[in-house]
């Protein structure tokens, strides 16, 4: 099971039921909570991100802010030697989902290319034959 926060342009309540709707079709899903405050739409189950936001890029824009497990464990106040080695182990799944999202991201890229982040500005001393206006 996955957690999946994706942030979503949504501006009233005919757009988020809209939005829940549209991923409510996905199969695999066990909840969808919308969280109107930081527009922000929370889907549980076992489904692809990808698909998520492929069927939610049709009406919105959207981006996905975390992608991870179901439920968060929570830490025990134990002794200090249990702290270090519950810390290493920590780091280590810190590691495996920092690699998974990343690995996530690297797909979606793929999935999207015409969504970059990234510009490229061409000056006219690289291309004489430019046309500019002065």
């Amino acid at each position: 099971m996955k957690k999946v926060v994706l942030k979503l342009d949504l501006h009233d309540d005919k757009a988020k039921q809209k939005a829940m709707k549209t991923v409510s079709t996905l199969s695999g899903i066990n909840s969808i909570a919308m969280d109107m405050k930081d527009k922000k739409l929370t889907v549980v189950g076992d489904v692809d991100p990808i698909d998520i936001v492929g069927k939610l890029r049709k009406g919105w824009h959207t981006e996905i802010l975390t992608v991870g497990p179901e439920k968060e464990e929570k830490k025990d106040g134990g002794k200090k030697d249990e702290g270090k080695k519950d810390d290493k182990k920590d780091d280590d799944k810190k590691k495996d989902t920092e690699k998974q999202i990343k690995e996530l991201v690297e797909a979606y890229k793929a999935y999207n290319p015409h969504h970059t982040k990234f510009y490229y500005v061409q000056s006219i001393e690289e291309n004489p034959n430019a046309c500019v206006i002065l």
